[in-house]
């Protein structure tokens, strides 16, 4: 009889259900969209009972679609989109506000504090972290200084705070657990990933009570229970979902190196049990794995990935579905000598820019909205091309291939682009959900449905590779021209 795991994949636009056999094949998938909340300009929340609601529905229908019986399923790993920030009532369970998702920026100012208060190589060294809005412990200050009454209720211990992983846990045992793992504590930016523990320089410096945070522990065992149809399952397996997207690519060993086009773009390395400080703006955090010893990971962030095509979508509505950009974008054969940069809500990796803001650079009288929708996708891979040539300057490693995965890795003309510009190969795994994947890996070698990594591995295929195939001057020219247009985003915004 075969084995089953239940992943929760809880992203920033959708919560996701898949239900993999013990061959990691996919039985089910369910997803449902929820809303996306603007209250203005660079602020960005999820409603958290809306996420759990939506979470559960999948879950129940993943399941019910599956015709599996709850009792085969061995265990449920979650995943979930990272830094986005809740805080509850610790007796009640109601969120005190809205959730404040990783794409927001209205905490630019509180970051600003701490770096005039000297404390940007504090965090660097402790934390692996640069200091930016993007992470959860200015988020976490905003609330506690912006909600009436939420300081004082924080420090007599009536609050407590979570990344998403944290509130769904809570949610599905039902109060009993407070917990996260490494993954999701390293990307808070008041974690010492070095010592494996909240750091109380960091939480005094934003006043961060330390009885509101979750217990941290690993990636896969046994955190608690919840009840799905009469049955207890386990949840066995936690991760952010960049990490479980690596582990789910078995990119276990050093120098491994995977990319997700999901929202933003993920471009991780494993660098095994050593943490490299980046000099090229990259940050450190720590990789999902078995076991208490972490491993560490060099990452660059693309805040604004394919969430470019779901703007041309829903902002310049010149495609009604996200999938339609291709065959429009194909029909040029270049962008005309136009270069979009898609810094929305500033620029992560490598530039750290809280300030810049997007623009469209090159335009000509004979440009069309193909030329547009053609660089919309080209600076996908420009971005990831810039987080690759920060990571070898950092390691040291040549980085001749990468996996890659997320939603917009389905698009050829984006993946031979990549494979084109980068100068090297851009491989695709069989399993394209390695972020569900990797969390139902967590789960299962938890519950002894695999025994180790090594039989992991073992199942891991590959679908497609993309070879290089564009002229060595050619692609010179390109990147010198992004790289122009980049510089023209640079400190847009005011305050």
């Amino acid at each position: 009889m075969p084995k089953y795991i239940l992943s929760l994949d809880q992203g920033t636009t959708s919560s996701r259900a898949v239900l993999f056999d013990d061959k990691q094949n996919i039985i089910s998938i369910a997803q449902k969209e929820y809303t996306q909340i603007y209250p203005c300009e660079g602020w960005v929340e999820h409603d958290p009972m809306e996420i759990y609601s939506s979470q559960m529905s999948v879950m129940m229908e993943a399941v019910a679609q599956s015709g599996v019986s709850v009792k085969h399923i061995a265990a449920i790993g979650i995943t979930n989109q990272r830094e986005t920030t809740i805080i509850w009532e610790k007796s009640t369970g109601r969120p005190i506000y809205n959730a404040i998702v990783w794409q927001c920026r209205r905490t630019a100012g509180i970051v600003d504090r701490l770096i005039s208060e000297g404390l940007s190589d504090a965090i660097r060294e402790k934390t692996g972290l640069v200091p930016d809005a993007y992470f959860s412990g200015s988020k976490i200050a905003w609330m506690l200084d912006n909600i009436e009454g939420a300081r004082e209720k924080a420090k007599n211990g009536e609050l407590l705070f979570g990344t998403v992983d944290t509130w769904l846990l809570w949610k599905l045992t039902n109060g009993k657990v407070h917990v996260t793992d490494y993954t999701n504590a390293s990307r808070t930016m008041i974690y010492n990933i070095h010592k494996l523990d909240w750091d109380d320089e960091l939480l005094t410096a934003l006043d961060i009570p330390r009885q509101m945070l979750p217990l941290v522990r690993s990636s896969s065992e046994v955190h608690g229970y919840t009840g799905v149809q009469g049955v207890d399952l386990p949840i066995a397996g936690i991760a952010g979902d960049q990490q479980a997207a690596l582990f789910g690519q078995c990119c276990f060993d050093k120098g491994e190196v995977k990319n997700t086009y999901g929202t933003g773009c993920f471009l991780l390395m494993n660098t095994g049990n050593q943490a490299y400080d980046s000099k090229n703006g990259l940050i450190t955090s720590i990789a999902a794995g078995v076991g208490d010893k972490p491993s560490y990971i060099l990452e660059g962030s693309v805040f604004t990935g394919g969430a470019v095509v779901q703007w041309l979508r829903d902002g310049l509505r010149v495609i009604s579905e996200s999938s339609e950009v291709e065959e429009p974008a194909a029909k040029v054969e270049n962008s005309g000598g136009v270069y979009f940069v898609p810094a929305f809500t500033g620029l992560g990796s490598p530039y750290w820019d809280m300030y810049a803001r997007g623009c469209i650079v090159g335009i000509t009288r004979g440009t069309t909205q193909e030329h547009i929708m053609r660089a919309a996708l080209e600076s996908i891979a420009y971005q990831s091309y810039d987080m690759i040539c920060a990571m070898e300057n950092d390691t040291g490693f040549e980085i001749n291939e990468f996996k890659a995965d997320g939603g917009a890795s389905v698009n050829k003309l984006l993946m031979q682009f990549q494979a084109d510009i980068s100068a090297m190969r851009v491989t695709l795994p069989t399993v394209s959900e390695s972020t569900a994947l990797g969390a139902a890996y967590l789960a299962g070698l938890a519950v002894g449905v695999w025994k180790d990594i090594n039989e992991v591995k073992y199942l891991w295929r590959s679908e497609k590779t993309y070879e290089p195939q564009m002229d060595e001057e050619k692609r010179k020219t390109l990147l010198k021209g992004w790289k122009k247009a980049v510089s023209r985003s640079f400190d847009w915004a005011e305050e």
